[in-house]
């Protein structure tokens, strides 16, 4: 009686299981982007230093309004579009005494009749120690219906009296380019992010 040696049909498997492992570890590596040596945060910066001297010059109110926040998030370009539903995209930073200390995107989900693109960059200005903070453990905070405008997209000048600097948030739109008017950060969701 001879015996025969055979190859498990499990090596196989096993080879090709690992070739086809190694192939997807290899995508999701690369699909993976986490910022490290890239370019991503001084393009960013860049940004956000043109955002803010161009809202420094064209309202000098708001340097009053930035010296008295405790930080600011700064978004140079939300870019929205709808047919119908609409999205928007931008990325910013959130600035401590001049210092960027974290990275964000911003997005958001809309629907209802709308056809048309635009653009606008906006501020939000934190004006306590407690609303800077709690922006900053959330895991994902989104703005609502209360968030006071010190300057709209239409170049309203700034309202920021009395009781609007008690406000804990406040927020500046400017700089709209685009088909349909009416920026409002209301239902916008901010997420930290790596750039």
């Amino acid at each position: 009686m001879s015996s025969m040696i055979k190859t498990p049909p499990s090596s196989l498997l096993t080879r090709r299981g690992f070739a086809l492992s190694a192939l997807a570890g290899l995508t999701v590596t690369a699909a993976c982007g986490n910022g490290v040596g890239s370019p991503g945060a001084a393009t960013i910066d860049a940004r956000v230093d043109a955002t803010l001297n161009q809202m420094y010059s064209q309202y000098p109110n708001t340097v009053d309004l930035a010296a008295k926040s405790t930080g600011m998030l700064v978004m140079p370009l939300v870019t929205e579009a709808g047919f119908g539903f609409g999205g928007g995209y931008g990325r910013g930073a959130l600035r401590v005494d001049n210092v960027t200390v974290d990275y964000y995107s911003n997005t958001k989900a809309s629907a209802g009749f709308q056809i048309g693109a635009k653009q606008y960059a906006h501020v939000l200005f934190f004006m306590t120690q407690d609303a800077l903070e709690g922006f900053r453990r959330s895991n994902g905070w989104t703005a609502g219906a209360d968030l006071d405008y010190v300057l709209t997209d239409r170049g309203d000048s700034i309202s920021a009296d009395t009781n609007t600097l008690r406000s804990p948030i406040l927020a500046a739109i400017f700089g709209q380019a685009g088909l349909y008017a009416g920026a409002s950060l209301e239902g916008a969701k901010y997420t930290r992010i790596i750039p």
